[in-house]
C-alpha cells in the first residue's frame, strides 16, 4: 500500500462567506500543513473546486449566490469525487439524510472546536486515500476510489445515499442487519422515528443492481429483523 499523503501536498478548498470563519480556518488549517484555497460565495466555490481539484472542500451550507447543498449537488453531478464537509449553524434546521443524498460526506456545527475540524478533516482523508479496491457480486463491480458501480463494464447511476449503503453491506456479507444498524452505520443516526429510509433505499438497489428485483438474490429481507446481504 502506498504510503498516504503528507499534509503538505493536500489541497482542502474552504468555501464560506463569513471573513472571520474564513481566516480562522485557514490558519488552523496551514498550520497544520495544509495548502488551503479560499472562496467567499458559491458560484466561485464550484468553479475553483473543479479548476483545482481539490482534496477535500469545506463548505458553509448558508452562502451568497448559491447554497452549499446545491453546491454539492452541482459537484457531485460534475463527477467530483472527493470528500465534501458541510459547515452549517446550530440554528439552522437541515436534514441529514438529504445532505448525504445530495453527496455530503460530513458535516460541523458550528461552533466547531479546532480539534474536533482537525480530527475530522484527517479521518475523512485517511479513507479516501486508500488503495483502490474492487469490490464485486455478480456481474456489479464496486470501484471504491472512484466511487464508480458498473455492471460488465457499464455504469449504473447511484445517489450518494444508495452507494454508502451498497458498501456498507459489501463490507458486511452474510450478516443479519437490523434497520437501526444501518441508519446508524449509514445515515448516522442513533435513533430516528421511522426506518422506512432504509427500506427505500433497498428497494432502489434492487431495482439497479439484482438479475430479477422481484425475486432478490443478493439484498435479502430478514423478516421482523432488517437485511442479509449475500455475495
Amino acid at each position: 500500500m502506498p504510503a498516504p499523503k503528507a499534509p503538505e501536498s493536500r489541497t482542502i478548498l474552504v468555501i464560506e462567506d463569513d471573513p472571520d470563519i474564513r481566516a480562522t480556518v485557514h490558519t488552523l488549517l496551514s498550520t497544520d500543513g495544509y495548502k488551503v484555497e479560499m472562496a467567499e460565495d458559491g458560484l466561485l466555490g464550484l468553479e475553483r473546486a473543479f479548476l483545482l481539484k481539490p482534496d477535500l472542500i469545506l463548505m458553509d451550507l448558508r452562502l451568497p449566490g448559491l447554497p452549499g447543498a446545491e453546491v454539492c449537488k452541482r459537484l457531485r453531478a460534475g463527477r467530483y469525487n472527493s470528500p465534501i464537509v458541510v459547515i452549517s449553524a446550530a440554528s439552522d434546521e437541515f436534514d441529514k439524510v438529504l445532505l448525504l443524498e445530495l453527496g455530503a460526506d460530513d458535516y460541523v456545527v458550528k461552533p466547531f472546536g479546532a480539534r474536533e475540524l482537525l480530527a475530522r478533516i484527517k479521518a475523512i482523508l485517511r479513507r479516501s486515500g486508500e488503495t483502490r479496491t474492487v469490490l464485486s457480486f455478480s456481474n456489479i463491480d464496486v470501484d471504491l476510489e472512484r466511487r464508480m458501480v458498473t455492471c460488465r463494464g457499464n455504469e449504473i447511476k447511484l445517489t450518494p445515499s444508495e452507494y454508502n449503503l451498497l458498501t456498507y453491506f459489501l463490507n458486511n456479507p452474510d450478516r443479519v442487519l437490523t434497520r437501526e444498524m444501518i441508519l446508524a452505520d449509514v445515515w448516522g443516526f442513533e435513533s430516528a422515528p421511522t426506518t422506512r429510509t432504509v427500506d427505500a433505499h433497498v428497494v432502489k438497489l434492487r431495482q439497479k443492481l439484482e438479475p430479477d428485483p422481484t425475486m432478490p438474490r443478493h439484498f435479502l429481507t430478514v423478516h421482523g429483523v432488517g437485511y442479509r446481504f449475500v455475495s
